[in-house]
């Protein structure tokens, strides 16, 4: 199973008036490591494959630590957990070499705004999300703080 590695930059404006960044800018470095998966790995040259759009459904982000301003990117990690016939789910770690700062999923749905409606995932584009499938998804702590249980198990979903 293959991961995908994004280096994110952090912004001094990321920061919040605690000095480390602001939850709702994680969501926006999710955007940025799922963008650069889906349409800078797209398969082949020329190929239309998740070019016409898509939009989120669903963010689920466990915040574990502080991250604070640093010179330093942070990776955030990216793989797919579940790929439906309209939908796919994207899992992330950011985090640097000894620390996990947020665990997350993204539920994203493709999208036709010409007909303005959801579409299928077309196979090429199922075939591609297949090499970075890991049905383990995102873990949650246990009562010791491991991260070791799948997160759904953890809070009896």
């Amino acid at each position: 199973m293959a991961r995908h590695l994004y280096s994110c930059p952090l912004r001094w404006s990321d920061m919040d008036a605690f000095g480390h960044v602001n939850n709702a800018v994680f969501v926006r470095y999710l955007e940025e490591a799922r963008i650069d998966f889906m349409f800078r790995l797209a398969p082949g040259e020329g190929s239309e494959s998740f070019q016409g759009g898509s939009v989120v459904a669903r963010h689920e982000i466990d915040y574990l630590r502080p991250l604070v301003h640093r010179h330093e990117p942070v990776t955030i990690e990216t793989w797919v957990t579940k790929v439906g016939a309209a939908s796919l789910t994207v899992a992330y770690e950011v985090k640097d070499d000894d620390q996990v700062y947020v665990r997350a999923s993204t539920v994203v749905v493709p999208f036709d705004f010409d007909r303005g409606r959801p579409r299928r995932i077309t196979a090429e584009e199922k075939m591609f999300l297949e090499e970075f499938r890991d049905d383990a998804g995102p873990t949650a702590p246990d009562a010791g703080g491991r991260r070791d249980t799948p997160a759904k198990e953890a809070v009896g979903v």
